[in-house]
């Protein structure tokens, strides 16, 4: 029996790594002929990722399965996250990267019953490392922690800026529609990731979507009935294969974010309340907000009629300086006087929050979120209704998608962007309000497909669905084409 080792590579940032580490269990557990090595780069793009990636090591894996985690690095470009100080790590690991491959390779020439390696996964902003793969002459695949609707905007814009000279930086002010071909709806221009919009940013976000179309094959974390446009649209016999293997989502239980007592707290918080009756507020690992909009929120929590949930994260104080956020010490200081006191029957307020166990609960009924894609998964997977309130990155994008494409969410604002720099616009208390009212409807018609998405995206990880015979097809063509 041919045994295959596959190696793979997100960037380290929590979605990412969370999505890979669970693409890597997946392959283990569905063939007993793959070995998966899962490499992280070092520093992590923020401190939960680090604490995440630490607790992989002291985590039990399945069977055939490891994680390392590479030394950290330290960067002249550590302070700025963006793409630019992401490009610089991946360069600065891939010696580090070569020489534990080499390692793995010795061995397995060494032992013969020691799996050959197969081939790399590379997460679509980490497929710098891609002369790693060359260099050990097996394929290398590109794996995308978005969705294929993205994907399919990437070779999109990148057609357009190379094959007819658009300058895609103008689109940030625009009112143009753009018919990209994996979103059924035209997609308004401004509602592009932020970084199609900076010229640092755009000239490596357009470098990846060039290198992808060298891929092997195009690992989605989506799957066929949720993205079928998408899918089929990417299936164009000009880009790489593609197989949508997902929903990958993190497994309840898997929350090693929070100190048992306090995510304790919250689930037995959760008990008390009626089925989906909670509305859930939660930004991500970088969602925080300035006192003015805490306090439009706080308004509509407490005016909306329905009972909360709330993940208030506090900003970094740095000035000028782009920093995760951190919990408060007393929530107090940054909300309005008494509405702790007020709401004390009806809410609860939060610092992090294990954000799959509480959607996985019955009585969550919506999901207040910016749209990270891992976090639309999730809502899909769990069936709850999303409001949404995009933040950074390709969200604004996601969440069109949701609620215009897809019919699977509502809107707060479609295009809010966070200026984590500067002033932000702020969304006021009515607004907030009317979108969970929305989204809260017992019978709405949102909730009903959102259901039914839910009943599918099981349905498609299980013998006999789409992800599943997807996967089932990459394991082979990665197996077949091992030398």
């Amino acid at each position: 029996m041919k045994k295959a080792g596959v190696v793979l590579i997100p960037v380290p940032a929590m979605g990412h790594v969370v999505a890979l580490v669970e693409v890597a269990k997946l392959l283990v557990q569905r063939d007993d002929r793959l070995f998966t090595t899962v490499i992280i780069m070092h520093p992590a793009l923020d401190p939960s990722t680090t604490k995440y990636t630490e607790s992989l090591a002291a985590s039990t894996l399945p069977d055939r399965m490891r994680v390392v985690n590479l030394p950290k690095l330290e960067s002249k470009t550590e302070d700025n996250k963006d793409l630019n100080w992401l490009t610089s790590m991946i360069e600065s690991q891939k010696p580090h990267v070569e020489e534990y491959v080499s390692k793995m390779r010795t061995q397995s020439q060494l032992s013969p019953d020691s799996p050959q390696l197969a081939g790399f996964i590379f997460d679509t902003f980490a497929t710098g490392m891609k002369d790693v793969a060359n260099g050990f002459g097996v394929p290398w695949y590109a794996f995308s922690a978005s969705g294929a609707a993205f994907i399919g905007s990437m070779f999109y814009l990148q057609a357009l800026h190379d094959d007819e000279g658009v300058n895609l930086i103008e689109f940030e002010d625009s009112d143009a529609l753009l018919e990209i071909p994996s979103l059924a709806s035209p997609l308004p221009a401004k509602l592009l990731p932020s970084m199609v919009f900076k010229q640092e940013s755009l000239t490596i976000f357009l470098e990846h979507a060039r290198i992808m179309r060298e891929a092997r094959s195009i690992l989605v974390n989506t799957f066929l009935e949720f993205e079928s446009y998408a899918v089929h649209s990417l299936s164009n016999g000009k880009n790489p294969p593609v197989y949508p293997v997902g929903p990958i989502v993190k497994h309840v239980g898997d929350a090693r974010d929070l100190p048992s007592d306090e995510s304790k707290d919250i689930m037995e918080w959760l008990d008390d309340q009626p089925p989906s009756s909670v509305m859930f507020l939660c930004f991500g690992s970088w969602g925080s907000f300035c006192g003015k909009q805490v306090k439009e929120i706080a308004c509509a929590l407490e005016h909306c009629g329905h009972r909360f949930l709330w993940s208030l994260r506090k900003p970094s104080s740095q000035e000028g300086k782009v920093e995760s956020p951190s919990d408060y010490l007393n929530f107090q200081e940054i909300l309005p006087e008494g509405f702790l006191d007020r709401t004390i029957k009806i809410g609860k307020v939060i610092g992090w929050a294990p954000q799959v166990e509480i959607l996985a609960h019955p009585a969550v009924g919506g999901f207040a979120s910016h749209c990270g894609w891992n976090s639309t998964l999730e809502s899909v997977r769990f069936g709850v209704p999303v409001a949404t309130w995009p933040l950074y990155a390709e969200q604004q994008f996601n969440a069109f998608q949701m609620v215009i494409d897809l019919g699977l969410a509502v809107e707060i604002k479609m295009d809010y962007r966070r200026d984590f720099l500067g002033d932000n616009e702020i969304i006021v208390c009515e607004d907030i309000v009317k979108a969970i009212k929305h989204v809260m409807e017992e019978d709405g018609e949102v909730r009903k497909k959102v259901k039914e998405m839910s009943r599918i995206s099981e349905k498609s990880l299980k013998d006999g669905g789409s992800s599943f015979s997807s996967l089932g097809r990459l394991i082979e063509d990665m197996i077949d084409n091992m030398s």
